[in-house]
């Protein structure tokens, strides 16, 4: 039988509809690879302007993970006139505090300060810190990294320069992982690369920069205080994703920086993955339940899977096989175009093969995120009320340092 004698015979069934609908999928890994096409070659051509004021790195740190004080180093390294370094602890037995004293010993020329505390504004302890870093930092222009974010040399020079244009509002960068052996973490690395930042690029290519990504977000004390200051968003789960928005409502350009950064994924098995990937899910649904019930148009694993079912069970045998192969090739390609080719990720070149595992566990996260609006959060559970965290209790789960 051929293609088109198939064709005929499904009009009419479901099957045709199951089809069609498996085909968004592919269509959205196709759409991502222009996407990456059309940006990755403009920003590595671009010159940007020679502008490097003074700045302010403010570093909120929970606790250490296996490659803290090579993280906090990176910092220390760059090549850049005038910045300080403004780390912020909770409590001064924090296991990051010794790193940070032996850090300011082994960069004396740096300005280094450490702060301890912060006042209880919100239920977001890192945005509490933040508040009281942005009061004591000394430059307008600021650089915001989690702890657990490492930097290449060039780093500063890279983001402060499209601030050399006043509309511009935030800066936010792409990060490559980092991961200790182990299935969890490297699975963590292998998503946020191949299948998170190819849904970015298409944001960014259809309708513009609306939020910002929490690995490196450079911004202004100005534009800060336009968007209320950071009390606003410290009840604010997705705190960096409200802080880009917010600038963007504001009138502030969101822009993509070219400079990606490095992020360190400790070693889980596959329930800290499991739970890990629930808890952001789960908070993306209730950031933005519509965008995220979108994501079903972008699973292709089980839409083909379930298209050459439908094709199998009525004999069409090539097609139920296009359909695998069309996943297989079009899902590689967009996760190597993105992931290795445009964002530069060493862990997903050596693991590309995970990313079909990745995607069929991500389904079953996909679904069960539905099943509550509750999350646990650095050793407490929270209730997710229109993106904002309320404490319903607390837990006996072991404090998180990310």
């Amino acid at each position: 039988m051929s293609l088109a004698e198939i064709f005929l015979t499904m009009l009419g069934s479901w099957r045709l509809a199951v089809l069609l609908v498996a085909a968004a999928p592919l269509a959205y890994y196709v759409t991502a690879i222009l996407a990456a096409l059309r940006f990755f070659p403009r920003e590595r051509a671009r010159v940007l302007p020679n502008y490097a004021p003074p700045v302010s790195l403010l570093k909120p740190v929970r606790g250490v993970d296996f490659g803290s004080f090579e993280n906090f180093s990176s910092f220390c390294h760059q090549d850049y006139p005038d910045y300080e370094i403004l780390f912020a602890v909770n409590e001064e037995s924090d296991p990051a505090v010794p790193l940070i004293r032996r850090l300011e010993a082994a960069f004396p020329a740096r300005r280094i300060r450490l702060l301890v505390g912060a006042e209880q504004v919100g239920a977001n302890r890192k945005v509490n810190k933040l508040i009281r870093l942005m009061n004591e930092a000394q430059h307008p222009i600021l650089v915001l990294t989690d702890g657990d974010v490492r930097v290449g040399p060039h780093y500063l020079r890279e983001v402060v320069a499209p601030f050399a244009d006043a509309s511009v509002g935030a800066v936010t960068s792409f990060y490559r992982g980092i991961a200790e052996p182990s299935i969890g973490a490297e699975m963590e690395g292998v998503g946020a690369s191949s299948d998170f930042f190819a849904g970015v690029l298409v944001a960014q290519w259809k309708e513009g920069m609306t939020f910002a990504l929490g690995a490196s977000i450079v911004t202004t004390k100005e534009w800060v205080e336009k968007i209320g200051g950071f009390v606003a968003i410290a009840d604010q789960h997705s705190d960096d994703y409200e802080l880009g928005h917010r600038i963007a409502k504001a009138g502030g350009e969101v822009l993509l920086s070219r400079e990606a950064v490095w992020t360190m994924y400790p070693a889980e098995g596959l329930r800290g993955f499991w739970e890990h990937q629930l808890r952001w899910a789960r908070t993306v649904r209730l950031c933005r339940p519509w965008s995220y019930m979108g994501l079903i148009f972008t699973h292709g694993l089980p839409w083909c899977l379930l298209a050459a079912f439908a094709a199998t069970s009525a004999g069409w045998m090539r097609v139920a096989v296009a359909y695998l192969a069309a996943y297989l090739v079009l899902r590689l390609a967009m996760a190597w175009m993105v992931g290795v080719w445009g964002v530069g990720d060493g862990l997903l070149r050596r693991r590309l093969w995970l990313v079909p595992v990745r995607d069929a566990i991500y389904f079953f996260v996909w679904l069960a995120s539905f099943a509550s609006k509750k999350i646990t959060w650095g050793g407490e559970e929270y209730t997710m009320e229109k993106g904002q965290m309320v404490r319903t209790s607390e837990t006996k789960t072991a404090p998180v340092s990310r």
